[in-house]
């Protein structure tokens, strides 16, 4: 992970990359119908999954739009934009990615930090761990698994909250990254994406087709460009996986 002052001076050479983003996005999303999230005055947005999301916050810190709260992934990226495009609205966003999770790990927790905040926006990225701790962390999950545990949660989730805009973002992996043998990750892993946009019309839920837009990424520049383990994105793909949750939201 790239440190405080690392992302403060690489965050300068991402200006240069914008028209790129948008040629990416706007190849893969163009025909993209955002369901439309209407934010209210106050609307709470919350961030959920693993370490691409939590990706080096402060769990001590509880303010939200705050850079140690938010972390220095697409959330922070996605917030900062937030922000600034509703500021009349002042939404409270909140990162509670946690690293490593699974979506067993999700449940365990989902009381304190998911349904406490009351978010009217909720942002789920979960999946890639569930296929990669079966491969080096000796994790016996299966895709089956995978699938009813996040069927069961988003059950949960929407009886608790049932005005909830449920956003579900693809999980992903870039092959070519340092992290990704492609013999054991592929087919495999596809189906894991097969089951996360299952769900996502399942539940009528906004989907983010991270995959796929990094399938575009390397058409301009490499794997590694954009994640150098083929897992965690670097600072161009967490603005590409910005632009693409903004994209798909519509917000």
């Amino acid at each position: 992970m790239n440190t405080r002052r690392d992302f403060i001076k690489k965050t300068a050479l991402t200006g240069a990359g914008i028209t790129m983003f948008h040629n990416i996005i706007n190849a893969v999303m163009i025909d993209s119908a955002p369901k439309g999230i209407t934010l209210e005055k106050d609307s709470v947005i919350l961030f959920q999954g693993d370490s691409i999301t939590d990706c080096e916050r402060k769990r001590d810190s509880i303010t939200c739009n705050n850079t140690n709260q938010l972390g220095l992934g697409y959330v922070l990226f996605t917030a900062s934009a937030l922000l600034n495009r509703h500021a009349a609205k002042q939404p409270k966003i909140y990162n509670r990615g946690i690293s490593g999770n699974k979506v067993f790990q999700l449940r365990e927790r989902w009381e304190i930090d998911a349904l406490s905040f009351m978010p009217n926006v909720l942002s789920i990225l979960i999946g890639v761990n569930d296929y990669w701790h079966t491969l080096n962390g000796g994790y016996k999950g299966t895709v089956e698994k995978y699938e009813t545990d996040l069927r069961n949660l988003l059950k949960y989730t929407k009886k608790k909250l049932p005005n909830l805009h449920l956003v579900l973002c693809e999980p992903f992996a870039l092959k070519g990254g340092s992290a990704i043998n492609d013999a054991n990750w592929f087919p495999m892993f596809d189906d894991y994406r097969k089951s996360l946009k299952k769900l996502s019309d399942e539940f009528n839920a906004i989907f983010v087709p991270f995959q796929s837009v990094f399938d575009e990424a390397v058409k301009f520049a490499p794997a590694t460009y954009w994640s150098a383990d083929g897992v965690h994105p670097d600072l161009p793909g967490r603005q590409l996986m910005a632009e693409a949750w903004l994209k798909a939201t519509g917000l």
